[in-house]
Formats: C-alpha cells, sequence, structure tokens
C-alpha cells in the first residue's frame, strides 16, 4: 500500500513530466516516451525500500533507476524544477524541504523465506 509521501512524490513528477514535456514534444519514434517515463518513476517509487520515510532521490544512497531512465528524470527535474514554483508552489516547496531531511538508516531486507516461518516455531 502506498502512503501519502508517496502519492505526493508521484504526483510531483507527474506534473513535472507534463510542464517537461510542453517544451519538449515526444520524439516522433517513441510516442509514449513520457508516459513510460512517468510509469517507471511510480513502479520505483511504490518498490523503495525506505517506503514513507524516503530520501530525495538525489540523496539516495540506493540507485534503483536504470542509467539510462535516471539520466532522463536528473534532464526533467532540472528542466522543470524551477517552473514548479509557478504552475505547483505548494508542491515544489515540499519538494525542496523533502530535499532538506537526513537521509534515515536504510531498513533491512526482509528474507521471504524467513518472513513466512515467523511464528512457526517447532
Amino acid at each position: 500500500m502506498v502512503g501519502k509521501r508517496i502519492n505526493r512524490e508521484i504526483k510531483t513528477i507527474e506534473k513535472m513530466i507534463k510542464i517537461y514535456e510542453k517544451a519538449h514534444p515526444v520524439p516522433i519514434e517513441s510516442p509514449n516516451f513520457y508516459q513510460e517515463l512517468f510509469s517507471y518513476a511510480i513502479n520505483r517509487l511504490e518498490k523503495c525500500r525506505y517506503g514513507e520515510e524516503k530520501p530525495a532521490c538525489k540523496q539516495c544512497p540506493i540507485h534503483c533507476y536504470q542509467p539510462k531512465m535516471r539520466e532522463q528524470m536528473k534532464l526533467v527535474m532540472r528542466w522543470a524544477g524551477p517552473k514548479m514554483l509557478i504552475h505547483h508552489p505548494i508542491l515544489a516547496i515540499r519538494h525542496l524541504l523533502d530535499d532538506r531531511k537526513p537521509v534515515p538508516d536504510l531498513p533491512a531486507k526482509v528474507n521471504k523465506r524467513t518472513a513466512k516461518n515467523i511464528g512457526h516455531d517447532k
């Protein structure tokens, strides 16, 4: 289940991509480019190991984006970020505040086999 923080991140990414797309139309050879980028970002956010305590992606020690997608998202954010203050000021300010939060300790990875056996001691 996705919480408030992740939902806000998804909404922020969506707005940034839309702002970027208006000024940078999709290439003819890949008409679904921005939709695929957005879907990829949603997938990464929903699977973030930090969950609701996630740091800003640029502060994160885990680089969960593939290098090509990461570079594309950095382009979008660098270009659309300043424009967010005009178009979506509340989201932009919250995003900037999230940037200032310290990176939390990495949560332990859950071993699925161990998690199934918890409480089934014999």
